[in-house]
């Protein structure tokens, strides 16, 4: 006996799909069911139970939606899992040691994934819901969907020790997306953990963000703190930071999977020079509108102003180049008591003692802050 018709049909569907998404530009595509990560669930609700989420209370808020995915729209029959190689030149381990220069994470230093790949997801969404008439919706990273247990279901690759998708094909550097639809699809074979032994990303951290293998406090995390904290970032942190000025890389950069990844071919995620290894004066040198227009169309945008001065500083005061002095000094002034707090860091590691304690006694008379007060010392 033959498949039956409504097999073929839908096994020639996928197969058309797949040769659409790879016009489009995507450079892996996998289908799973919405049943197909009923355990993550629980682990995501362990996570929030644990504070491990920090002040990303959006986590929390949407939780029950997040658990599963037929809690976000009942009707979803297929999962398409969709991903992106965004793969760098050169590993960003390498950029640590330049320490007159920020370092921004390597998915923040072209445009911003988010758009390139929603515009794409519903060009081959439109098509699919052309092609069977069954509804479809687009997800990237913007709701409560399980995009890395959704991947490893589909067969992309599999979380690693270190929580984040690893691909055999692409290493650490993919971006996801996902199509629900309600269209019955086949579906592929999850991804097996390839991890073994090794655990050079729990170790290179320099935070120790990993409690255990598998799992994140990202309290601890340095792109967590440098991207969604919106507060002070404590000091014990901050020396750690090095030159990190808007996430961290070192986990995935460090994964042995990367010796298959390969660069992006996408031009819109390459590197532009706003972005890759800017002068630390240069930030510090920028006002609120050369910073919106230096960063537009970058993630490096949206975590706002303030907060980039807050790593920015941070990153001044780790550079050990006294000349930033002269650039720091009037940030003592600042509006935002996050910038004042780390313009006092950055003085005092950048300062002798002596001229630190003449600082302090000029500037520590007029705060008013509890919080920056306590950064005098």
């Amino acid at each position: 006996m033959g498949k039956p018709v409504e097999d073929a049909h839908t096994t020639r569907t996928k197969s058309q799909l797949i040769e659409k998404a790879r016009g489009l530009g995507f450079d892996v595509i996998h289908i799973t069911k919405p049943d197909a990560i009923s355990h993550a669930g629980d682990k995501l609700e362990a996570f929030v139970r644990a504070g491990y989420h920090g002040d990303m209370a959006w986590m929390a808020e949407t939780l029950e939606r997040r658990k599963r995915p037929q809690n976000l729209w009942p009707d979803v029959k297929s999962i398409v899992m969709l991903g992106m190689n965004y793969g760098p030149e050169t590993s960003p381990l390498d950029d640590l040691a330049k320490k007159e220069r920020g370092l921004v994470s390597v998915y923040a230093r072209g445009k911003d994934y988010h758009d390139i790949l929603k515009s794409k997801l519903k060009q081959l969404a439109s098509w699919l819901h052309h092609e069977t008439q069954h509804e479809v919706k687009v997800f990237v990273d913007t709701a409560p969907v399980m995009e890395k247990p959704l991947a490893q279901a589909a067969g992309l690759g599999w979380q690693g020790k270190h929580t984040n998708l690893v691909s055999r094909e692409f290493g650490s550097w993919l971006f996801l997306g996902s199509i629900f639809t309600t269209a019955e699809l086949p579906e592929n074979t999850p991804e097996q953990d390839h991890c073994g032994s090794c655990r050079k990303c729990l170790d290179i951290c320099p935070t120790d963000a990993f409690p255990t293998p598998y799992q994140l406090d990202a309290r601890r995390c340095l792109a967590y703190l440098t991207i969604e904290h919106k507060g002070h970032i404590p000091e014990e942190f901050r020396k750690p930071l090095g030159n990190r000025i808007f996430g961290c890389d070192d986990c995935l950069a460090i994964c042995p999977w990367n010796k298959y990844a390969k660069a992006t071919s996408e031009i819109l995620f390459a590197n532009r020079e706003a972005t890759h290894l800017p002068p630390l004066e240069d930030l510090l040198a920028l006002n609120e509108a050369e910073f919106r227009k230096r960063f537009a169309g970058t993630p490096v945008k949206r975590t706002g102003w303030k907060r980039f001065l807050r790593n920015v500083l941070i990153g001044t005061g780790n550079s050990g180049n006294q000349k930033h002095v002269l650039q720091v000094v009037p940030f003592l002034n600042d509006e935002s008591s996050l910038v004042r707090a780390m313009a006092i860091w950055a003085c005092k590691q950048l300062m002798t003692c002596n001229d630190f304690a003449a600082l302090r006694r000029e500037y520590f008379a007029k705060e008013n802050d509890t919080a920056v007060s306590q950064e005098w010392g």
